[in-house]
C-alpha cells in the first residue's frame, strides 16, 4: 500500500459563533421570563398586604399566596396590566361566600390597583348593613359578639382599639354566612358604614367587604370616595387568597439582618380559607 501524502493538508478548528451563543442565552432568559409570567398569571402569585382593611384576618406586612385558577381566568388574572377589560372568564366559576379574593377595580383609571376583600354577596343576593350588622337576603347573618380581643403586634399602624398595659385590644364579632363560612370582623364603633340601603347584586357580579367593617373602601363605598361603588363584575377577580407565607411588622427595616426581630412567627402558614361551620 502506498503511503498517503498529507503534505498540504491541515485540520481546521472553527471558532465558536458568539452570535449563536448570545442568541441561545437570550432565548433561555426569555423562556424563563415567560414561564414565570405564566405561573404568576395562571397558577399562583405572591401578594403583599399594604393596608388594614382586612384586619383582623390580615395585617399590614403579611405576605400571601394567591391562587389564580379556582374561578377560571380573566384579564385580571394576568400579573401585568396588558390586556383590555374583556368581558367574561375562561372556565369561569363563581366564588363561594366567605372567600377572600384579590380584584381589579372596574374603573379604568384604577386598573393599576389590586384590592383584597371578602366575598359577601353573589348574583341575586340582597346585601344590607343595619346598625353595624350584616343582613343577607332580608335576614340578619348569624353573629357572635367576641368582646375585646387582643391584636398581635402591628407596628405598621397605631392600635385601632384600646391599649391597656401596652396591649392593643379591639372589639370583635364572629359572622357565619348561610353556607357556614365563619370569620372574625372588627367593630370600631359607630360609623357611616354601619347602615346602608338594601342592595341587590346584579347578574355576573359579586359584593365584597373588608373585615375591618368601619374602615374599608369596598362595595359599600362610592367610587368618588375610593370605594367600588357597589358590586364588581366577576371578571374583575384576579384570584383567591390561600395562605400566609410570612409576615413582618412595622419594626422591620430594609436591612434583612433586622427582619428576625420583626418576624411574626405565629402567622407563617396560616390558612386564609374561612372556617365552615355545620
Amino acid at each position: 500500500m502506498m503511503p498517503v501524502d498529507r503534505i498540504g493538508m491541515t485540520d481546521t478548528i472553527s471558532a465558536p459563533d458568539t452570535r449563536s451563543t448570545w442568541r441561545a442565552e437570550l432565548r433561555g432568559i426569555l423562556m424563563l421570563a415567560l414561564a414565570v409570567i405564566g405561573f404568576h398569571s395562571l397558577i399562583a402569585r405572591p401578594f403583599y398586604i399594604a393596608s388594614g382593611s382586612m384586619m383582623p384576618e390580615l395585617l399590614t406586612g403579611d405576605r400571601l399566596v394567591v391562587s389564580k385558577y379556582p374561578y377560571g381566568w380573566s384579564y385580571a388574572s394576568v400579573s401585568f396590566d396588558v390586556l383590555p377589560a374583556l368581558r367574561g372568564r375562561l372556565f369561569g366559576r363563581l366564588p363561594t361566600r366567605g372567600d377572600i379574593v384579590i380584584l381589579t377595580p372596574p374603573d379604568p383609571a384604577r386598573r393599576s390597583e389590586t384590592l383584597i376583600k371578602r366575598v359577601i354577596g353573589l348574583p341575586g343576593d340582597t346585601v344590607q348593613m343595619v346598625r353595624g350588622r350584616l343582613w343577607l337576603n332580608g335576614r340578619p347573618v348569624a353573629t357572635e359578639d367576641r368582646g375585646l380581643q387582643r391584636i398581635v403586634d402591628n407596628g405598621n399602624a397605631p392600635c385601632p382599639g384600646e391599649v391597656t398595659d401596652g396591649i392593643c385590644r379591639v372589639h370583635m364579632m364572629r359572622e357565619t354566612l348561610p353556607n357556614g363560612a365563619s370569620y372574625t370582623t372588627m367593630d370600631l364603633g359607630q360609623s357611616r358604614l354601619d347602615d346602608t340601603v338594601a342592595y341587590r347584586v346584579p347578574a355576573g357580579h359579586i359584593y365584597v367587604m373588608g373585615d375591618n367593617r368601619d374602615n374599608s373602601a369596598d362595595s359599600r363605598v362610592a367610587t368618588d370616595e375610593g370605594g367600588l361603588g357597589g358590586a364588581v363584575p366577576v371578571e374583575s377577580i384576579g384570584g383567591r387568597a390561600e395562605f400566609a407565607t410570612f409576615s413582618l411588622n412595622g419594626n422591620a427595616t430594609w436591612n434583612p439582618l433586622g427582619w428576625l426581630a420583626g418576624f411574626r412567627w405565629d402567622r407563617t402558614g396560616d390558612s386564609l380559607r374561612p372556617v365552615i361551620r355545620s
